[in-house]
C-alpha cells in the first residue's frame, strides 16, 4: 500500500500547478453565459422535470425527474421517469456523480468526494428501485449495461450546465455501479473514486468470504457470534413463535421466501455477516452469552443485527432489483458457515429465494468477469476503497499491469463504512490530495506537500452522513 501511494505522491507533484479555493462561491450565483438561474438551466434540459426544491445554506438542492427509455439499445420501446437530486453549489466547481446502487435521498447529503473537492453533486436512483420503476416492469432490462447508460444519458444531458470535471462515486453497490459505468463509458467521467465495491467474479466460488469470516477479529468474538447462532436455531420452535406473533402484529407475510421457518433461518444465517458488516470490534462486548440468554434477550439480539423483518414479503419489496441483479449478474456470496451445518434446514439461500416466482431469472456467468478484466487492464484514475473488517471487501477489484494511475486502499479495523478518511493518515491525505488533483482544484498547498490535503469542505453533520445513513438502510446481506 505504501508503494501504490509513493505513486500517487509523484503523480500529484509532478501533476503542475492547478490552484483552487475553496468556499467561495455563492450558491445560485453561477457565471453562466445565457445570466438564467441554475435551475431554469436545469428545467430547460429536454426531459427534466421539478418535483421539489429543498434550501439548505450554502447551496440549492433540487430532486427531479429524468425521462430514460425503458431499453437505451430500444429508445422508442417506451419511457420511465427516473429520478435524481442536484446538490448545487456552482457551475464553475466539478461535480461528483454518486449513485448508492439502489434508492436516491431526497434529504440533502453530500458522498465524501463531494466534500473532497467542495464541489456540486449529482445523485441518481438506480433504475428499477421504486419510484423509478417502468410499469410494467420488463425486469430483462435490469442490467448493468442498462443502468451504466441511464447515467452516460444523464451526464450528457447535465454535462452542458455543468461543465467542470465529473468524477462517478459511490459505496458498496453504489461503488460497484460507479465501476461498471467506467467499463462502459470510459470517455464520461474523469475519475472514479469507488467505495467498499465487492467483485464477485466467479459466483460458484466463494471461499474468500469463508477465509474472511475465519480470520476477522478475534477468535473470542467469532466463537461468541457463533455460540448466538446456534443457540437461537437450537430455540428454533420459541423463537419462531416470537416471530410469528411480531408477523400477525404487523401484517407482515412470507410468500416470497415460501415459509415463516426459512425466513427465520435466513435472519439468523446473516448475523455472523452482519455484524462485521456494520459493527467492529469494541462491539463484541455487548455479544450475549448464548447459553445463558433469555429468549428475549437472544432475539432482540438477532433483530437488532440482521432484522427480523427483512426476509418477510414487506421488507424483501424494496430490494427486488437488488435480488434480481444478484441472481442475474452481480453474484452474491454463498458463504459454508460450517457451524451451522448439523443445524440448518436450508443453508445459506441464494438471491432466486427472495424474487417473486413471477419474475424469471437466468445467470449470466461472464458478466463480473468482463468487468474485472476490465478495470485490471484499462483502468484510468480509479480508486478503491476497502475496509479491513468488511465482509463484502473479500473479494475486492484489484489492478493489474494495464491499470494506470488507479489504487486500491484498505483502512484498518474499518467496516462496510470505510473511506478515504479511515485511511492511514499519511495515505489519507495523499489520497485527498489526488482526488483534488483529478478534479482540477487541488490547491498549491497539497500539490507541493500532498500529506497536508484536507478535504475542501467544511464537515457538516447534516450533509455528511449521507454515506453513512445509505450505508445503514441497506443492510441484510446486501452490499
Amino acid at each position: 500500500m505504501r508503494t501504490v501511494l509513493r505513486w500517487l505522491l509523484s503523480l500529484v507533484v509532478l501533476a503542475g500547478a492547478v490552484t483552487a479555493q475553496a468556499g467561495t462561491a455563492v450558491a445560485g450565483q453561477d457565471p453562466a453565459r445565457d445570466g438564467r438561474d441554475i435551475l431554469q438551466r436545469l428545467l430547460a434540459v429536454k426531459g427534466v422535470e421539478l418535483v421539489e426544491e429543498k434550501p439548505y445554506e450554502g447551496y440549492r438542492y433540487f430532486v427531479l425527474t429524468y425521462t430514460q427509455p425503458v431499453d437505451h439499445r430500444h429508445p422508442k420501446r417506451g419511457t420511465f421517469e427516473q429520478r435524481f437530486t442536484v446538490l448545487h453549489k456552482d457551475t464553475s466547481r466539478p461535480t461528483v456523480f454518486h449513485t448508492s446502487g439502489y434508492g436516491v435521498s431526497t434529504a440533502p447529503g453530500r458522498s465524501e468526494p463531494t466534500r473532497i473537492i467542495d464541489g456540486n453533486q449529482i445523485s441518481l436512483e438506480y433504475r428499477y428501485f421504486t419510484p423509478s420503476r417502468p410499469e410494467p416492469a420488463d425486469w430483462s432490462k435490469l442490467t448493468i449495461w442498462q443502468a451504466a447508460s441511464d447515467q452516460h444519458r444523464l451526464f450528457q444531458a447535465l454535462k452542458p450546465v455543468y461543465g467542470k470535471k465529473w468524477l462517478a462515486t459511490g459505496g458498496s453497490k453504489g461503488g460497484m455501479t460507479a465501476t461498471y459505468y467506467e467499463r462502459f463509458y470510459p470517455r464520461d467521467m474523469d475519475a472514479v473514486v469507488a467505495y467498499v465495491a465487492p467483485n464477485d467474479v466467479v459466483d460458484s466460488e466463494d471461499s474468500a468470504y469463508d477465509r474472511f469470516l475465519e480470520q476477522v477479529g478475534t477468535a473470542e468474538c467469532r466463537d461468541a457470534l457463533h455460540a448466538v447462532q446456534r443457540e437461537a436455531l437450537l430455540r428454533r420452535e420459541p423463537l419462531s413463535e416470537r416471530y410469528r406473533e411480531l408477523a400477525e402484529k404487523s401484517g407482515a407475510t412470507f410468500t416470497t421466501v415460501g415459509s415463516l421457518d426459512k425466513a427465520f433461518e435466513a435472519v439468523v444465517m446473516d448475523l455472523a455477516w452482519g455484524f462485521w458488516q456494520y459493527a467492529d470490534e469494541a462491539d463484541c462486548a455487548a455479544v450475549p452469552q448464548a447459553r445463558t440468554a433469555t429468549d428475549a434477550e437472544l432475539f432482540a439480539y438477532v433483530d437488532e443485527i440482521s432484522g427480523w423483518s427483512f426476509y418477510t414479503d414487506q421488507g424483501l419489496a424494496p430490494y427486488t432489483p437488488y435480488y434480481y441483479q444478484a441472481g442475474t449478474q452481480l453474484g452474491s456470496p454463498g458463504i459454508a458457515q460450517p457451524h451451522l451445518a448439523d443445524l440448518s434446514r436450508y443453508g445459506y439461500q441464494a438471491p432466486r429465494e427472495f424474487v417473486p416466482r413471477s419474475i424469471p431469472m437466468r445467470f449470466e456467468k461472464h458478466a463480473m468477469r468482463d468487468v474485472d478484466t476490465w478495470v485490471r487492464h484499462h483502468a484510468r484514475r480509479m480508486m478503491f476503497v476497502y475496509g479491513e473488517n468488511d465482509p463484502w471487501s473479500a473479494e475486492p477489484f484489484r489492478l493489474g499491469a494495464g491499470a494506470r494511475d488507479s489504487y486500491v486502499l484498505t483502512a484498518p479495523g474499518a467496516n462496510h463504512g470505510a473511506n478515504v478518511a479511515g485511511l492511514v493518515p499519511d495515505e489519507s491525505a495523499r489520497a485527498t490530495a489526488r482526488i483534488q488533483q483529478w478534479a482540477g482544484v487541488a490547491p498549491a498547498t497539497a500539490q507541493a506537500d500532498p500529506e497536508s490535503a484536507a478535504p475542501l469542505a467544511a464537515y457538516d453533520k447534516t450533509l455528511d452522513s449521507l454515506d453513512e445513513k445509505l450505508l445503514q438502510k441497506y443492510r441484510g446481506g446486501k452490499p
